[in-house]
């Protein structure tokens, strides 16, 4: 455990993953309360010109894991999870127009024309550029890859700085501190480290692919007010996944 992570800094362009048990309030469905709030706290890095992408998981409505365990087809699980995913996108869609004015486009991975653009990387690009909200729906269209691995690919292929993986926790710990109380919180962690001790804060997939590409990590509080601001801020929040260059070695 480090606490040396590289130094403070702002991004101009980020990919927030935003877990779908969150919007749901943990529950199944989606709590208003909870999307109202997140819109608000997306509304004010827009506003200060930052570039932002979002990837939401569809936890509130199905788990495609879940479901193969009660006798499911793992694929056509999957396939359900990745529509929950696009009702999720739609209602921030929603909160973001409606309650703080800013121009969004939702672009799903399954093309489904009536509600969302197909996914265009160098379209997502230029609608950043334009200073629209992107959300991304329906996960990368395959089965048997997690929310998680599609937010750090989109986060890699349409230039993003960093993942901003909003959380119900602080950071990362040594252990679950819902268990563990005594458990230790990261300031700075390398993608291999959390990989070696199987931490479980995201897919093993999704640290791999950030790892090979040196794409960071942050893990934060979500329900913090403020929180998303101060993590595109550079400050010290969370936990910070990152590998150093040569250089810094």
């Amino acid at each position: 455990m480090t606490d040396d992570g590289p130094a403070k800094r702002g991004y101009g362009r980020v990919l927030l993953k935003l877990g779908g048990e969150m919007f749901g309030g943990g529950g199944v469905g989606i709590d208003p309360e909870v999307v109202a709030t997140v819109a608000r706290q997306i509304g004010e890095i827009v506003a200060d010109g930052v570039e932002v992408a979002i990837v939401i998981g569809g936890g509130n409505f199905f788990r495609g894991a879940e479901l193969q365990q009660r006798g499911m087809d793992r694929a056509r699980g999957d396939y359900m999870a990745m529509l929950g995913t696009v009702m999720n996108c739609l209602a921030l869609q929603d909160f973001l127009e409606r309650e703080h004015g800013i121009d969004t486009r939702v672009m799903t991975a399954i093309t489904m024309g009536q509600v969302a653009e197909p996914y265009i990387p160098r379209r997502a690009m230029r609608h950043m550029e334009k200073g629209r909200v992107v959300i991304f729906g329906a996960g990368t269209g395959m089965p048997y890859f997690s929310t998680d691995t599609t937010a750090a690919q989109r986060a890699l292929e349409i230039g993003c700085e960093v993942v901003l993986m909003a959380k119900a926790v602080d950071g990362v710990y040594t252990a679950d501190p819902k268990t563990t109380p005594d458990a230790k919180l990261f300031e700075h962690i390398t993608h291999r480290e959390v990989l070696e001790r199987g931490l479980k804060v995201a897919d093993a997939t999704a640290f791999s692919l950030c790892m090979d590409n040196d794409m960071p990590i942050l893990v934060f509080n979500l329900m913090e007010e403020g929180n998303i601001a101060r993590a595109v801020g550079g400050e010290k929040i969370g936990t910070l996944v990152s590998t150093p260059s040569a250089e810094q070695l």
